[in-house]
């Protein structure tokens, strides 16, 4: 079985619904193939990091602090220490090139690895996940060789790859992050509880997934075009 995760790293909902799904993936009785795919919540956000609480509070208004509070909250429960004083509004693109690249070069025990600390270096570090310098740390503590990756980030290796996953994600339907599409032929959307997660893999795996064509929705909460459903 091989499961697509589309999510974007500036996505508080994805990292809840990584957590989540991995619960369930640690209950399945199945071998499963798990990639991360990029999406971007905001594409055109500027090279130069600005404060998160500010570009919310722009965007949605007095609202936008009890936003991040439930966020915070649910992902206290899994584990998450989200810092939104300290985040950073940043553009993602560089860092999916990452993720592509380690699943390419090192494989995807440690793309899981890289996405993993890219979430924390975010939501709980405070750091700008667009800075180059910043990228190659984290990178580089994920196992990758730091002179591949300097080298990687100075060019544009990988800028047309990625540019065609997100063009492919926008072509299947893809509108909310976090999505997981299951060979091909199921969607769960949203962090969803990890038993919603269990019911689909382990209905997948009875149907074989194939000619399937279903999809399973619930009342997670995803992002899509930016927002966050709360």
């Amino acid at each position: 079985m091989k499961i697509e995760v589309f999510s974007d790293i500036a996505c508080p909902w994805c990292y809840i619904g990584k957590r989540r799904f991995e619960r369930a993936l640690a209950a399945f009785p199945h071998p499963v193939e798990v990639v991360y795919r990029p999406y971007q919540l905001v594409p055109d956000a500027p090279a130069e990091a600005t404060p998160h609480r500010a570009w919310l509070a722009e965007r949605y208004g007095p609202q936008s602090r009890a936003m991040d509070d439930r966020v915070a909250a649910l992902g206290a429960a899994e584990g998450i220490r989200y810092d939104f004083d300290a985040a950073l509004h940043a553009n993602t693109f560089d860092g999916h090139r990452l993720l592509r690249l380690a699943a390419v070069e090192y494989g995807l025990p440690v793309q899981h690895d890289l996405k993993e600390r890219l979430l924390a270096a975010h939501f709980s570090d405070g750091v700008d996940i667009g800075d180059h310098e910043a990228l190659t740390g984290i990178a580089v503590s994920a196992g990758l060789d730091r002179a591949r990756v300097d080298a990687y980030l100075a060019s544009d290796e990988g800028a047309a790859e990625v540019t065609a996953e997100l063009d492919e994600a926008r072509a299947i339907g893809i509108t909310s992050v976090p999505t997981f599409v299951i060979d091909d032929t199921w969607a769960v959307q949203g962090a969803q509880e990890s038993s919603t997660f269990l019911r689909a893999l382990e209905q997948a795996a009875a149907e074989g997934s194939v000619g399937a064509h279903a999809a399973a929705h619930g009342d997670g909460e995803a992002c899509a075009d930016g927002s966050c459903a709360v």
